[in-house]
Order: C-alpha cells, then structure tokens, then sequence
C-alpha cells in the first residue's frame, strides 16, 4: 500500500510540473478593452476562444511551446508561452488597418447588393447543413426578475380555516421569497449532437452540471407546481384532484405521491427537451429556405452599407444590415470571407423598437407577453475540407409577462369538493444559451437512424462553478457573474 501510495502521489507530481491550467485576458491595444469570441490556438491543439469578457483558459503543457491568437478587426499575434507568463495574463492585439478602398473584381466595382448575392451563390460550396456529428458543450444561463407576485385561496368551503390560514401563510412566504431572491441558475452538459438535417437531430450528453441557489430555484413553471403543492398538502391526502386553469383542459389526477409531483425532485435534465433547444439555437447558424440566416442576407428585407477589414491577412468584408421592410426585426453586422464570400460572423440585435411575438390580452384573459429581447452572435470556422461550420454560437431571449390565473382543484369524488387560489404575477425573464462547438465528423443515415438517445442524464448539482469537474475537457471560459456565483460564499 506505501508503495502504491508513493507512485500514485508520483503521477500526481509529475502531471502538476508538465501540465498546468493557464488563464489571460485578450484586450484591445489601444483602449484596453475586453475583445470577446477570440481564437486561441496552441502548436499542438486548437486551443479555445476567449469569452464575453476577454478570458480563456488552457491546459498548459511542456509540448505546447506558443499561443497564437485571432480575432475580427485585429492583427493576428503569436507568442512563445514563456513570454505569456510574464505579461500579466493580459494580451494585447493590434486593431488591423480597415481598408475602405473601392474593391474591383472582374472590372466592375463590388458593392454590399453585390457581395451579398455572391455569399448566396456560394452556399451550397461553402456550408453543409446534414448528416453531421458535432461535439458540443453547452450552457444556457436562466435570469428571473419578479416585480410582482400574489397568491390568495378565494374559495374553500371544506377546508379547516386554520388549514386555509396555514395555506395562505406559505403562499404568502413563497412569494415574498421569490420577489426578493437573486434568481439565476447555470445549466452545463458536453455531449454530441447528430444531425440528420434541420428537424431531426438526437443528442448524447456525457456530463451535466446545474449551479444554483436551490434557495431560489424558481421560474414560471416552479411557481406554479410549487403553490399547486402547497395547495395539495392540506387537502385531504386519501384523494387525488383535477386542476383547471383559467381556459385550459383539465390536467390528469395530481396527488402528493404522483410520480409527476416525485420527478420534480430528480436531478436529471430530460435529453428530448435538450435536444429539442439545442437544435432550435443550432438552426440559427444553418443555410436553408426561410432559415434566420437567409432572412438577413434577403435584400427584399434588409439594407446594407458595405465595411471592409482584414482578419489573418485575409479581405474580410463587413456588411451592416438594416431593415426595410416593417416585417424585418433586426440590424448587426455580417463578416464575409473576401476569398470564399463565406459568412464568418454575424452580430445581431433586436432593431430600434421592434420585438418578437407580442400578446396581450390583459383585460380578457388575464395575460400578457411580449418578447422584448433577442440578440447573438454567430461564429463559423473553416473545416480541413474547406467547409464552414459553426464554432460558437450565442442566443440571448427575454420576455415581459403579466399573467392573472385563477386555478382550481376539483375532488376526484361524488362530492367533487373546489378549491380555487388566484395566482397574479408580473416581471421579466431572460435565458442566454451558447454552444461551444468543439469537433466536427460525417455521419451516415444508418449510423444515425441506429444511434438512441437516452431518456435523460443526471445532472452534478455544484453550489459554485468549479473547473476541476470538467478536467482537460474543452469548454466554455465562465463569465465573472459565474465564478463569483457561491451559495455559501
């Protein structure tokens, strides 16, 4: 056993000399500040990119002797890791000299209109959109904001009315947490994702991590199975209960012991509805009819002025794209391979005061929502064979909801005894998700139709992001809201 002990602390020792974790910021020369989506690639590897806030981390080892780093709108910089080391982890790139020459190709001066068309007749050259499987790392982070939140039980004629007392009590306790809480969780899995073509996909996650205050775990569909349990608990616990909300069907029977109430408490994220986001965020980065990408280079929807840039001694054009027609919604910018007219980037943002789907019906129904927020980024990187395949992608998705529910839980009994609580909320959500595409393969349609996804996986529930869980494996760098995120700081 000493020996054994001996040899183990050996390898221990041995790895921490050779291989060590190694953390920079990339910044702006000039002004300083954090340049975001930077690659970083070693001698042996192709590293990372950097992100929102400048930071990367690697795995440091004797055989990576130098980083060279790229980026839009910068000069490409090599350095020997030694050299890092004694900078600070802070690196500095150059911005590369923007070049607003007229550019002439075939004799005739190549404008905005005319390179969008060339990205168009070159699509199908330059992107496959089928039969890949692309190793991905994803994390979707969750924000909650609750301006107001009340619930009151207005009909109970059967219930004890200290019961209806104690009920009122944890409602009222529930909400007052909810509307004071830091609400924000973190959800992480590595995996695959297989696709078939833009609506079928399977996905296999291997690791899965969530980071929350369990304190504060709550969003729209909590609250509303959290008060539904509440409610439960001092009903008569021999009977099962239909619940009936505002004009929706009736739900199946709900007990305290139902399996759908116990599944609440499992730590597991369902792969159907992983599957089924991922996909949804993956189809922004994809070339098809109608798609969101083919929408923005439709000049019947969009105008653009024309940029021009250099990115790795490469003519990258940079197009602004605006709307001009009242039915697109978005402005950003497009960064197109002056070589291949590929699409390498692209920034997007909700345009001046135009939103997403908006409902209001608060005087009728009691609801209203209006998708207020959607803006990313997406950034695709050049194959072996020449394709472009997305390397990151970016999504961020917020919403105003007001909603005033009466639900109702009616006995499964000849009495069919009611009870009926309001429920009355407003204030904002958000989610960000990104994807951090770390391989690329072809798949076949056997080896798709073969290859079955799981049910679900069990997710590591951490109270602070902690790297170490992860190993040498590529993933995305965490934002400062991230590593400062502790439940017990």
């Amino acid at each position: 056993m000493k020996y054994l002990l001996l040899l183990l602390l050996l390898n221990v020792t041995s790895f921490i000399s050779y291989s060590q974790n190694f953390s920079a910021q990339i910044v702006a020369e000039d002004d300083k500040k954090a340049i975001p989506y930077a690659t970083v690639k070693t001698n042996v590897n192709t590293g990372v990119i950097s992100n929102e806030e400048g930071f990367f981390t690697l795995i440091i080892s004797d055989s990576i002797t130098s980083l060279t780093i790229s980026c839009l709108g910068f000069e490409q910089k090599t350095i020997p890791v030694d050299q890092i080391k004694t900078e600070h982890a802070i690196i500095e790139l150059k911005t590369a000299i923007n070049q607003l020459d007229e550019v002439i190709i075939s004799n005739k001066p190549l404008n905005a209109e005319s390179i969008i068309a060339k990205v168009r007749e070159n699509i199908s050259s330059n992107y496959k959109n089928h039969l890949i499987n692309h190793g991905i790392f994803s994390r979707t982070t969750n924000y909650a904001d609750f301006k107001k939140l009340d619930f009151e039980i207005e009909k109970a004629s059967h219930i004890k009315k200290r019961n209806l007392q104690s009920a009122n009590r944890e409602l009222e306790a529930m909400a007052k947490e909810v509307k004071e809480g830091n609400i924000i969780q973190f959800e992480d899995f590595k995996g695959s994702l297989y696709v078939l073509n833009k609506d079928s996909t399977k996905i296999e996650a291997s690791k899965a991590t969530k980071i929350l205050d369990s304190k504060n775990n709550f969003s729209l569909d909590d609250i509303q199975e959290k008060s539904q349990r509440i409610v439960l608990k001092y009903l008569d616990s021999s009977k099962t209960y239909k619940i009936k909300s505002g004009f929706f069907k009736l739900e199946d029977s709900l007990d305290l012991n139902d399996d759908k109430v116990q599944d609440l408490q499992k730590k597991e994220y369902q792969l159907n509805a992983l599957n089924s986001s991922t996909r949804k965020t993956l189809r922004r980065a994809l070339f098809y009819k109608n798609s969101f990408i083919d929408k923005l280079i439709n000049p019947k929807l969009y105008d653009y002025t024309l940029k021009t840039t250099t990115f790795n001694e490469t003519l990258t054009y940079v197009i602004q794209f605006t709307p001009s027609k009242e039915r697109a919604k978005y402005t950003g910018l497009i960064y197109i391979n002056g070589d291949s007219f590929a699409i390498t980037q692209v920034d997007y943002d909700f345009y001046e005061d135009r939103h997403g789907k908006k409902i209001n019906f608060k005087f009728l129904l009691g609801l209203k929502y209006i998708h207020s927020i959607s803006n990313g980024t997406i950034i695709f990187e050049k194959n072996n064979h020449n394709l472009y395949q997305p390397k990151y992608i970016k999504h961020n998705y917020g919403s105003y909801f007001y909603a005033n529910r009466d639900v109702k839980f009616i006995e499964n009994s000849s009495d069919r005894y009611k009870v009926r609580f309001s429920c009355r909320l407003e204030g904002d959500n958000r989610f960000k998700q990104e994807i951090l595409f770390t391989s690329h393969s072809n798949l076949t349609s056997e080896e798709f139709q073969n290859m079955k996804q799981n049910k679900a996986i069990e997710y590591t529930q951490l109270d602070a992001f902690d790297k170490s869980f992860w190993g040498n494996e590529e993933i995305l760098e965490p934002l400062n809201e991230m590593k400062n995120f502790n439940v017990n700081p």
